[in-house]
């Protein structure tokens, strides 16, 4: 039994990284990010189609999960913490709008539609997360990362994932029935930004001056080694302190950017990213059931009716966020749609919904469709409105500050 498990994973994954490679490439071909072809390629291999992508199956779980990980470990390399402290305030205000509005949005449709209280607050908090994930490949394919406008919806959808948790915390103690007290509030709070505070703090003191011994050790293949062991350690650190685990490899990304090896780091672990990053976005497709769509079936016109709500409700709802900046001189419409795609994040919340019994089947495959959209559309209209760069440059690394104060 475990031998044939085994040799089906192993199929899988050819499929997968097979398929991967050939949409992606399609995909740029159509003056399209990569990272649309990839989830397409989930969407033949999961549900919707061939059905040979299960993403909860325990080992294509944890490699999905190590791919996101390794993705924001990447990001975190390229980002320089100096430019995304400097649109810290600026990402901090797209982020609680970014949350409040479509949280306030999703509540009011299900309402409106009679739906329960407990039923709305939680399709309303399914609204309120971003795939960083996803807006991040994007925006590395299209050589934009340095631009302020990645900065403040990197730092954003940073902040949103610690914002999601606390939300997610305290809808789980909603559903379980318990008391939601401001303490529980407070305590969540503390422990997600304070992990990232910490380990920003103290990795910056202790972390570089180790990997630059190592790096002058000269030891074959050890800077990747030490990389992955630090991407791997402060996911697991930042589980335990109930932090998310792609709040711990970003910032060991970040921690490592100014070493002596980071070069050396960069270009061994994109390597590994070349197989293990595009398992994630294929898993994320495979999750959606696109036959929720079919209007022609009957059972699915309530759905269609609550999905077409919710997904106006999330679109606009981070749209309009990149506009509360109103100080801010750069691409406030840019700002908008890098918040749009939900991704696994939204999945994660939809899911909880359904595992909670808040959710119905029907409620679930909204919120499904929503998910589904969001995470499709963001892509091409992110290339539209931000048009790729051959390389970065001087001109990307332009005032920040003129733009954000």
């Amino acid at each position: 039994m475990e031998e044939t498990t085994t040799t089906q994973i192993l199929g899988i994954l050819v499929l997968v990284l097979l398929l991967a490679k050939v949409c992606g490439s399609i995909a740029k071909r159509l003056g399209q990010p990569s990272v649309l072809g990839e989830l397409l390629a989930g969407v033949i291999l999961g549900v919707s189609w061939l059905n040979i992508v299960d993403p909860h199956v325990s080992v294509l779980h944890f490699l999905s999960e190590l791919g996101v990980m390794i993705l924001l470990f990447e990001i975190g390399l390229e980002t320089d913490l100096k430019q995304l402290l400097k649109v810290g305030g600026s990402s901090f205000v797209v982020a609680c709008v970014g949350v409040a509005l479509p949280f306030m949005l999703g509540y009011l449709v299900c309402s409106w539609l009679g739906y329960p209280s407990l039923v709305s607050i939680v399709a309303g908090a399914t609204l309120t997360a971003t795939s960083v994930g996803i807006t991040a490949r994007v925006l590395s394919d299209l050589n934009r990362l340095s631009a302020p406008e990645s900065q403040i919806i990197l730092g954003a959808a940073v902040i949103d994932d610690i914002i999601g948790l606390v939300i997610l915390a305290v809808i789980k103690k909603l559903t379980s029935g318990e008391e939601v007290t401001s303490l529980l509030v407070v305590q969540t709070t503390a422990s997600a930004f304070g992990f990232l505070l910490l380990t920003l703090t103290l990795g910056s003191l202790l972390l570089p001056p180790v990997v630059n011994w190592i790096e002058r050790s000269r030891f074959a293949g050890t800077p990747t080694l030490m990389a992955m062991i630090c991407v791997m350690g402060l996911a697991w650190a930042a589980d335990g302190a109930g932090s998310a685990m792609i709040i711990g490899a970003f910032a060991a990304g970040l921690l490592l950017r100014k070493t002596e090896a980071a070069h050396a780091i960069e270009h061994g672990v994109a390597q590994l990213g070349q197989f293990f990053v595009p398992i994630f976005f294929v898993c994320v497709g495979a999750s959606v059931d696109v036959s929720v769509l079919n209007p022609f079936n009957p059972s699915n016109l309530a759905t269609l009716r609550i999905g077409g709500l919710l997904i106006l409700a999330a679109i606009v709802g981070k749209f309009l966020c990149g506009y509360s900046l109103f100080w801010f001189k750069g691409r406030k419409d840019v700002i908008g749609i890098g918040m749009i795609p939900r991704g696994e994040v939204g999945l994660i919340f939809a899911q909880s919904g359904l595992d909670t019994q808040v959710f119905d089947t029907g409620l679930f495959s909204a919120a499904t469709i929503m998910v589904m959209v969001t995470t499709f559309v963001a892509p091409p209209l992110l290339r539209l409105r931000f048009p790729p760069l051959p390389d970065e440059g001087p001109h990307e690394q332009q005032g920040i500050e003129s733009l954000v104060n």
